[in-house]
This record gives C-alpha cells, structure tokens and sequence, in this order.
C-alpha cells in the first residue's frame, strides 16, 4: 500500500497498523501462516511492504492495496498455476479479496515450495 505521506514503516506491525481493519485481520492470518511455514524466516520491510527474509535472502512479501490485498510468494506462483486458476495472478502475485484469504494450506506450500527453489535459504548455497 503506498502511503501518500508519513514515514515509511519500520515494522510489519506499523504496516498493518495503517491499512483498514478488514484486511489488517487478512494480512495478519496470512502473516500467522507464514511464520509457521518458515519459523526461521524473519520480517522486515522490504520495498515498502510487509516481508519475510529467511537467511538474509527475500523469502516472500505480503501487502495492501486499494481494491484488494495480495500475497507475493515469486516464483512459486507458476509452479502452482492450477492451483490459482480461481485467483487474480501476476508472474509473482496473488491478489485477492480481504473476505475471501487465500487457504492456509496453499500458502504453506507456496512458501515450502519458494524455500525448496533456491539453495540459500538452507544456508548452504
């Protein structure tokens, strides 16, 4: 969500503390989601959004936007394109409605599946 002014951010909390309270409770399950999936990763702001590094590499990010919010996993979005067939999708973004949360079991296997694609988030790479 971009801000029109103020300061950017420090916090995923300061984050979702600025956008409305229907999708604060969706981004902040989908936060939930994440730590669970990736219990080593950890948040930060990364390119004025709510994200998630696990061993210093970009792991996943999650936003606000005005008509929806969106969950951005990268890559993994095209290995599950059968999956998403039912969600507003971009090369490395899933939008959709506050009302309507992606399930948590997908977005455990996005993350899974993003963290099993590249050797550095192990550490070993």
């Amino acid at each position: 969500m971009r801000r029109k002014s103020g300061p950017i951010p420090k916090t995923i909390d300061e984050y979702l503390s600025a956008v409305s309270a229907e999708k604060r409770v969706a981004l902040e399950n989908l936060r939930q989601t994440i730590r669970a999936a990736a219990p080593g990763a950890v948040e930060c702001i990364c390119y004025g959004l709510a994200a998630f590094r696990l061993n210093g590499v970009f792991l996943v990010a999650l936003g606000a936007a005005v008509e929806h919010c969106a969950f951005y996993p990268g890559s993994s979005v095209r290995a599950f394109k059968g999956e998403l067939r039912n969600y507003d999708t971009g090369k490395g973004t899933i939008r959709f409605q506050p009302d309507k949360p992606l399930p948590a079991a997908l977005v455990r296997k996005l993350v899974k599946a993003r963290i099993a694609s590249d050797a550095r988030f192990s550490g070993k790479a």
